[in-house]
């Protein structure tokens, strides 16, 4: 269990179905107080972020896992959108992808992407990736608290436009 009872919210964008079926069973596997939420392209991982139609509800996550090649928008126009919000900019992103492309590592850390991970096709080695995305970035670095009034007002955007 986590060092204290906090319980963290991820926000996996994935466009692959096994791939979100994979994470998600490695998360269950590491037993943490640990909620995975699921969009599948790049235009919803940004209504989800901006609490658009069908995402109002939605809370803000505090760690993002993002894929680089999605349907409707690709991952690094979604990282760019992402860092050029002042509201959003804070939130860490750790690519996730199995591109292990030179130009690819280059230009997400180019866009402030916060971390970029080859994804194992191997399920004990992409656990082990899991476990220490887990034990790094939410059980050892500080991640940063958002605004309440994001959390809590699902019009957040509509009323500062």
């Amino acid at each position: 269990m986590l060092k204290n009872a906090k319980s963290f919210l991820l926000l996996l964008i994935e466009d692959n179905p096994g791939d979100v079926r994979l994470t998600q069973e490695a998360f269950k596997e590491i037993k943490q107080n640990i909620s995975l939420e699921v969009v599948m392209d790049g235009v919803d991982a940004l209504k989800y972020l901006r609490k658009e139609e069908p995402f109002t509800d939605k809370i803000l996550p505090d760690l993002i896992l993002l894929d680089l090649n999605l349907p409707k928008m690709d991952g690094r126009e979604v990282i760019r959108e992402i860092k050029a919000d002042p509201y959003l900019r804070q939130i860490p992103i750790v690519v996730l992808t199995t591109s292990n492309a030179r130009q690819d590592i280059i230009n997400s850390y180019s866009l402030y992407a916060n971390c970029f991970i080859n994804k194992p096709v191997d399920f004990d080695q992409f656990f082990t990736i899991i476990q220490k995305i887990v034990d790094f970035w939410l059980l050892t670095a500080e991640l940063p608290s958002l605004p309440a009034s994001m959390n809590n007002n699902p019009h957040f955007y509509q009323s500062i436009s």
